[in-house]
This record gives C-alpha cells, sequence and structure tokens, in this order.
C-alpha cells in the first residue's frame, strides 16, 4: 500500500492503478473515497471485498465534466421536464456534494447498481478528485474508504487505520472540508425525493426545482432494494455505543464517568455544565474534561456548516478516547444539520 501526498505525480499514479484495476483512495470536500474504474466489473467486485460491503448496496458513480454524464448516464430516458430539473441541478450544484440518480447507461456494470437500472452520479467539487477523475478514464464508482458501516474518513490516516493493505494507493489531501457524504436525489419519477441528507441542503435543491420528499427513511433496507448508499437503518456508526438527544434532552443527563458528551454548540455546553451538581460528581474542571468524563462541541457558534465538518472527526477522536459511551445532541434540523442528524440517528442505530 502506497501513501503519498496529493502531486501531480501521486495523482498520476494514482490513475494508472485505477486504469489497470486497482483501488485508490482519494479525498473530496464531503469525505475520502475508495474508487476503482466505473466500467470494469472485476475492479467494481474488490471495493465491496475491501468494504467487506453488501452487493446490494449501490455505489455513486463520480465523474470530473458534465460533458461526459452521457456515458454513465441514459438521458433519453428522461421526460423533458426531469432533463429541465436535471439541467438546473447540475448548472448550480455541481460540482458540489450532491449525487443525483438517473437511469444508468449500459456501460455502467450492474454491480456498480446493485443490478438496478438507475445509478448515482456526482461531479465532486475537489480538485484532485476531479484530476484523478479525468486521469482514469472519466468515471470512477467510489464509496467511502472506511470498512462497510463504519464512521466515514475524512483524513487520509482515518483510511490507512480503517482499511490499510486493501487499497493499493491513498492520496493524502488533508482533512475533508464538508466532513458528510453528498445528498443523493432520486429524480427518475414523477416524485423526485431525497434518498440521503448530505452536504447539499434541501433548501437548495427546492429552491431550484421546487418541493422535494423525503426518502431517506424508506422501507428500501427491509426490501433488499436500496437505490443509493446511505440508506441503512444502522449505518456511518463508531465502536463505541452511541446514544443521540434533543437539545431539550441533553441539558438534563447526568455527568457520567468514563462517557462523552457531544454538544451542537457552546449554549447547549453551558448549559448542562451549569445543571451538574458540582459537589457531587467533582466534575466541574475547564469545561472541557469533567473527571473523567469528555465534553466537546461540534460548532462554538452553532453553525451547521462547521459542525457538520467536524462530524466525523470528532467521533474518530472519542473512539479512540476509551470512554465507554457516547452521548450526543441533534442539531437544528434545517440545512446541515439535516445531514447531522441523519448520521447520528443512524451511528446509534
Amino acid at each position: 500500500m502506497e501513501f503519498l501526498p496529493v502531486s501531480p505525480e501521486s495523482l498520476s499514479r494514482a490513475a494508472g492503478i485505477l486504469r489497470s484495476g486497482g483501488l485508490a483512495a482519494f479525498p473530496t470536500e464531503t469525505v475520502y473515497g475508495l474508487g476503482a474504474d466505473a466500467y470494469n466489473s472485476a475492479a467494481l467486485v474488490k471495493i465491496f471485498e475491501a468494504k467487506n460491503r453488501p452487493r446490494f448496496d449501490p455505489l455513486i458513480i463520480h465523474i470530473a465534466a458534465v460533458e461526459t454524464l452521457e456515458d454513465a448516464a441514459d438521458l433519453s430516458l428522461l421526460d423533458k421536464e426531469t432533463r429541465r430539473k436535471l439541467f438546473l441541478l447540475s448548472e448550480k450544484l455541481w460540482p458540489g456534494p450532491l449525487s443525483i440518480v438517473l437511469p444508468k447507461s449500459g456501460k455502467i456494470p450492474g454491480i456498480a447498481t446493485a443490478g438496478l437500472s438507475t445509478a448515482a452520479i456526482r461531479f465532486p467539487a475537489h480538485d484532485a478528485a476531479q484530476k484523478l477523475i479525468s486521469l482514469a478514464g472519466g468515471a470512477v464508482a467510489a464509496p467511502s474508504a472506511n470498512p462497510f458501516g463504519a464512521l466515514s474518513p475524512t483524513r487520509a490516516e482515518h483510511v490507512r487505520d480503517g482499511l490499510g493493505g486493501k487499497v493499493d494507493i491513498i492520496l493524502d489531501g488533508g482533512p475533508a472540508q464538508i466532513g458528510v457524504e453528498s445528498t443523493v436525489l432520486d429524480i427518475t419519477n414523477g416524485n423526485i425525493k431525497i434518498l440521503r441528507h448530505g452536504g447539499t441542503p434541501k433548501e437548495a435543491i427546492e429552491s431550484l426545482i421546487g418541493a422535494v420528499q423525503d426518502g431517506s427513511f424508506s422501507a428500501a433496507e427491509a426490501a433488499g432494494s436500496m437505490v443509493s448508499p446511505g440508506q441503512l437503518k444502522s449505518h456511518y456508526a463508531p465502536r463505541t455505543p452511541l446514544s443521540v438527544f434533543t437539545a431539550e434532552e441533553i441539558p438534563h443527563l447526568p455527568c457520567e464517568k468514563d462517557a462523552a458528551y457531544l454538544f451542537f454548540d457552546n449554549f447547549s455546553r453551558d448549559l448542562w455544565i451549569k445543571k451538574q451538581n458540582t459537589a457531587a460528581n467533582n466534575c466541574l474542571n475547564s469545561g472541557k474534561e469533567l473527571n473523567d468524563t469528555v465534553i466537546r462541541v461540534l460548532s462554538p457558534c452553532g453553525k451547521a456548516a462547521e459542525a457538520a465538518s467536524f462530524l466525523f472527526e470528532t467521533l474518530h477522536e472519542l473512539d479512540l478516547s476509551g470512554i465507554l459511551r457516547i452521548f450526543a445532541q441533534f442539531a437544528p434540523e434545517e440545512g446541515l444539520g439535516a445531514a447531522i442528524n441523519d448520521r447520528l440517528r443512524r451511528a446509534s442505530a
């Protein structure tokens, strides 16, 4: 396994590995992806094996130019109105953290889409990812570069620690900017719906194409017919048991030793500290460590984008801290808060 910083040389090296049927982990603006040639069935099998990923969970196809979309998708199967909405979405929100479910082209092997006739396709807003995809042939299938069901990687070190020698090359591009996966939007029928909340807020989508449904908690898992990644009830989970609470509930939780409290903002943290019986618990310190209790805040000022960027990073840290439980707080539901809450729900399932 090669572990290299992003550079023209390492991108060329990784592209060569992809073209020859190998696996490359690379940075995007959301999380690190585990890539294989999207047109190579044998290479795609390696993704499922490396992650121990069930074959019914489809992959996202990454492209590096809108002009190449029709190599991965059969747009002739879309009606005029859907094509209009696709144009608006791709013009305004690509490149970016939005995956759009479309009829797949015949070039995409069935293993990439779990045998479905549709594929989730995205154009990442990350220079290194775009260059790698272009050099590798124009389309790379890439789920998050982590063992299946585990915390998503926001640093190259997370990939190395989680997958190690199962990847041919890991490109280190520093921490991911957004920190949660892309939003997945299904536009293949009249009921346009979000299948997974992510880096593109629902409000941004609706400002372009009107109201969309929320299908992120559908019965797809039970039916064994998921249309996109991220629809499993239990997913994105740390090894440490995690429970999640509303802003109204979390201030009333008692201070426990060997536990971590993950707050959305400083206001919630300070309210919780005030409610502790500091004499009985002997747990008043700097506001960061209370006796054997760990406190973390995702965004001191309560900004959802900042909180999202630190969510997986913080959960990785807590997983290595030796604590026995994590108590986390939901974010306000608007904007990227919906993606944060989606990940916390699945992590706690």
